[in-house]
């Protein structure tokens, strides 16, 4: 099995007919996914890779049956695409793109609550079950199925942890990648629930970094409900209070967000905390 989506899942693109939406979209089918629609306003009516493309989410899915929606579309687009997928009632919605205003992720996150849809972003590059189904940006090379389930905040983080395990012969149950932040729908706590209950998931790897405090409520979730091996990586360590990391939301704002109190923490609760990726693979590998 795997989180959130499988081989089964029925997808819509949005700006499925832009550079990037329509170059997505062709991985994606390869990678088996099960594209079914995709929407671009004023494109209804064409195609994109044998994918029919409509001007509004709710004419495609009066369609087709939508399990899920990812949105390759532009920041200053992504509020109101957002909130016609999640007015549509799309289960999953995921939102790559980075540097919206916060005032605009309230709204998406606050409505998509109001009306049970979950949303894994803004500023993340999706999840993927390998070999089975792909709503992002991982690239393929690096993954392979298997029983290890991985929850970052780093895309460019999980792709070299992926390529590491891989290459030592370990796979991945499911990778998902929650974003930058500063706001987040799903977050590590609710992937490590989700990983805890899946049958495929053996081991966890969890991905972090410096500012908030999710990694600190990562910690109490392991420690409460987490009976799988978990193997935690919180990159930052030499990150000054005040400055910012890449991500809107790794900005060290005090004690409890630097990357040593974090792994302090997770240490705590029974994580294995260590500080390379060559070192989780060396871990996991221990613990099998």
């Amino acid at each position: 099995m795997s989180v959130l989506i499988d081989e089964t899942t029925r997808v819509l693109v949005q700006g499925i007919t832009g550079n990037v939406g329509s170059f997505q979209t062709r991985v994606m089918r390869r990678h088996g996914t099960r594209v079914v629609a995709g929407v671009t306003p004023g494109k209804g009516g064409t195609r994109v890779d044998g994918v029919p493309v409509f001007g509004f989410v709710r004419e495609a899915a009066a369609r087709e049956p939508i399990d899920a929606a990812i949105s390759f579309v532009p920041a200053r687009f992504a509020l109101d695409a957002a909130l016609e997928a999640i007015e549509s009632r799309i289960p999953l919605l995921v939102l790559t793109a980075a540097d919206l205003p916060v005032h605009d992720v309230m709204k998406i996150l606050r409505f998509a609550r109001a009306n049970g849809v979950r949303v894994l972003g803004p500023d993340t590059p999706g999840l993927v079950a390998p070999g089975r189904c792909k709503l992002g940006v991982h690239p393929e090379r690096v993954l392979r199925e298997g029983p290890i389930g991985i929850v970052s905040k780093s895309g460019a983080l999980s792709y070299e942890v992926c390529k590491q395990l891989t290459e030592a012969g370990l796979g991945q149950s499911t990778v998902v990648g929650i974003g930058g932040g500063p706001l987040w729908d799903l977050d590590q706590s609710d992937v490590l629930c989700l990983f805890e209950d899946d049958p495929q998931t053996e081991a966890i790897v969890l991905l972090g970094e410096v500012g908030g405090t999710m990694e600190h409520r990562a910690a109490a979730v392991i420690r409460e409900r987490i009976t799988k091996p978990v193997v935690a990586l919180i990159v930052g360590r030499s990150v000054p209070e005040g400055a910012r990391m890449g991500h809107a939301g790794a900005i060290v704002g005090g004690e409890l967000e630097t990357a040593a109190s974090k792994s302090a923490a997770l240490r705590g609760a029974g994580a294995k905390t260590v500080r390379t990726p060559r070192e989780i693979v060396e871990s996991l590998k221990g613990a099998g």
